[in-house]
C-alpha cells in the first residue's frame, strides 16, 4: 500500500466513529469515500452497526453500498440526513472546497446540503491555501450549445476544457449532463462571488465550489489525524 493511500484508509476509518446505528447517511463519491463506503459495510456486516438507511451520490456508490447490503433510499423518501460524509479535492484554511473531480457534484451537492452534519475525509496533500491552485474546478452544464457555454466560462478562468472519454466524447454525468474543467492560473480569487455567477448562467448546472458546507474536516496526515471545524 502507498503511502497515499495508507493516509486515505487512515482518514476513513477516523470517519466511521462518527456513524451511529440509526442514522440516516449520505454517502460519497470518490476514491477516499469508497475506502469509507467498503469499511462501513464491513461493520454493518460484522453487527456492529445496524439499521442505517443510505443515501447515495452517484450510481457508483450506489452500487458499492449495496453491494455490502447497505439499505438505500433517496432524498424524496427522507427529510434530513443526520449525517454525510465525503472527500474533498481541495480544501483551504476556511474550509472552503473543490469537490466533483469524481463527476458526481451536483448529486453531492444536493445530497449533502439535506445533512445536519457534514464529514470531509482527506489526506493532507488536499489542503491548500486558496482554492483552485493545484485542480481545476469542475462545472456541470447542459449538452445543449456546451460549446457556447465554455466560451462564456473562458471569460472567467485561465483555461478552460470540455472533458472528454478516451474516445473523443464528451463525459456525461449521472444525469446526462456535460462535464467542464475550469483552470485558474492563480486560484480563485473570490469563491464566495464566484459561484453564484457561474450558477446564474443558464447552461451552468451547478459548480465545484462547496462553501460553507463542511462541517468538520478529518484530515490524515504523516504525524496522524487531525480534525479541522469550521468557525461559526
Amino acid at each position: 500500500m502507498s503511502d497515499r493511500q495508507a493516509l486515505k484508509q487512515a482518514a476513513a476509518r477516523a470517519a466511521l466513529k462518527y456513524v451511529q446505528s440509526g442514522m440516516r447517511l449520505g454517502l460519497g463519491t470518490g476514491s477516499t469515500t469508497g475506502i469509507f463506503i467498503n469499511l462501513l459495510g464491513a461493520k454493518v456486516q460484522r453487527g456492529e452497526l445496524h439499521d442505517l438507511l443510505c443515501v447515495p451520490t452517484s450510481e457508483a456508490s450506489a452500487q458499492q453500498a449495496a453491494s455490502w447490503g447497505l439499505a438505500l433510499t433517496s432524498l424524496d423518501h427522507v427529510t434530513a440526513l443526520d449525517l454525510a460524509v465525503d472527500g474533498a479535492d481541495e480544501v483551504d484554511p476556511d474550509l472552503q472546497m473543490i469537490k466533483g473531480l469524481g463527476w458526481a457534484l451536483l448529486r453531492e451537492k444536493l445530497v449533502e446540503s439535506h445533512a445536519r452534519r457534514l464529514i470531509i475525509i482527506v489526506d493532507e496533500t488536499k489542503l491548500v491555501t486558496r482554492l483552485g491552485q493545484h485542480v481545476p474546478l469542475p462545472v456541470e452544464i447542459v449538452p445543449f450549445a456546451a460549446m457556447a457555454t465554455v466560451r462564456w466560462l473562458q471569460g472567467l478562468a485561465s483555461r478552460v476544457e470540455l472533458c472528454r472519454t478516451s474516445e473523443g466524447e464528451p463525459v456525461l454525468t449521472d444525469n446526462g449532463n456535460y462535464y467542464v474543467h475550469c483552470y485558474f492560473d492563480d486560484g480563485i480569487v473570490d469563491a464566495e462571488a464566484l459561484s453564484p455567477q457561474l450558477n446564474a448562467w443558464p447552461g451552468v448546472v451547478e459548480n465545484g465550489l462547496f462553501l460553507n458546507m463542511a462541517t468538520q474536516v478529518v484530515v490524515a496526515t504523516e504525524d496522524g489525524i487531525q480534525i479541522l471545524e469550521r468557525s461559526s
